[in-house]
């Protein structure tokens, strides 16, 4: 197999992970690109699996470095959370001898595509989790027109909106209000933020449609997308957001499932903890 070992080498964790699965992963196969500072161009070179080191943020870095040319992804969870990186290294160095018999699936999850303004012209970045437009400091608000294949859906007025793929979901889209969605399915999800009505819930609609919000605040609106500050966009210009023509390839091993993992990382589904009562007399 030839391999990419991506991550971030400012946490000290990924650089020993590194070192210590370097020689285990060459026993394997080929490492063609070892890289813990995202500095390397990837697009012209090729790899059967990128094995990320770190945490989910590790792999939202390692989807935009891989650009348009995405290789299956294997999230080794060396942070916090790790929902997208399932893996131990330990789990990892176990599965190594199915992974080079072949013994796993590939899962294609929807990327988009934000198109906003730059000066001179506009500018397109690719991203996995969302797009979020919000307003420019605490405490204010921000007003913000949505259009859908053009079609005006409406005005909003609040703290912000997020625009979601099903992968972002269980991310900002979550904490905001927004419902999880299946990571397979092709859709986006529209999440308000705090809005300044009871009116607003999330809006669940097509990946093959094209998103539009137009900034109607004089003041403007700040644009981040997968927690990368894009810049501020002042009133009257859009951000356009679409499905993009690459699909973010996660490796799934088998006997894992993605509910299973609702239930570790999120305590989705599971029951309350019910105190046992003494038993009467």
């Amino acid at each position: 197999m030839r391999f990419f070992v991506l991550g971030n080498d400012q946490k000290p964790q990924v650089r020993e992970a590194a070192a210590r699965l370097r020689p285990v992963l060459e026993h394997f196969g080929e490492i063609v690109v070892f890289d813990l500072r995202q500095e390397q161009d990837l697009s012209r070179v090729d790899a059967d699996v990128a094995i990320v080191l770190g945490g989910d943020g590790s792999i939202l870095r390692a989807a935009r470095q891989m650009g348009y040319r995405q290789v299956p992804v294997i999230g080794v969870n060396l942070g916090t959370l790790g929902f997208l990186a399932d893996l131990s290294p330990d789990a990892l160095v176990d599965e190594l001898p199915g992974l080079r018999a072949g013994d796993y699936r590939v899962a294609a999850h929807l990327m988009f595509e934000c198109d906003f303004p730059v000066s001179g012209g506009r500018q397109v970045v690719l991203g996995l989790n969302e797009v979020v437009l919000h307003a420019l400091s605490a405490g204010h608000v921000t007003e913000l027109d949505l259009l859908i294949d053009d079609v005006p859906v409406t005005s909003f007025r609040g703290d912000g909106l997020i625009i979601s793929t099903p992968v972002g979901s269980t991310a900002h889209s979550l904490s905001a209000g927004g419902p999880i969605l299946s990571q397979e399915l092709p859709a986006f999800v529209i999440t308000p933020i705090c809005p300044h009505t009871l009116t607003y819930r999330p809006l669940v609609d097509a990946a093959s449609k094209q998103y539009t919000i137009r900034v109607r605040r004089p003041e403007g609106a700040a644009l981040t997308a997968d927690g990368q500050f894009l810049g501020q966009l002042p009133g009257g210009e859009t951000v356009t957001v679409r499905r993009a023509g690459v699909s973010f390839l996660l490796v799934k091993i088998a006997g894992r499932t993605y509910y299973q993992t609702l239930r570790d990382k999120l305590h989705w589904g599971t029951p309350p903890n019910y105190r046992t009562e003494p038993p009467a007399g």
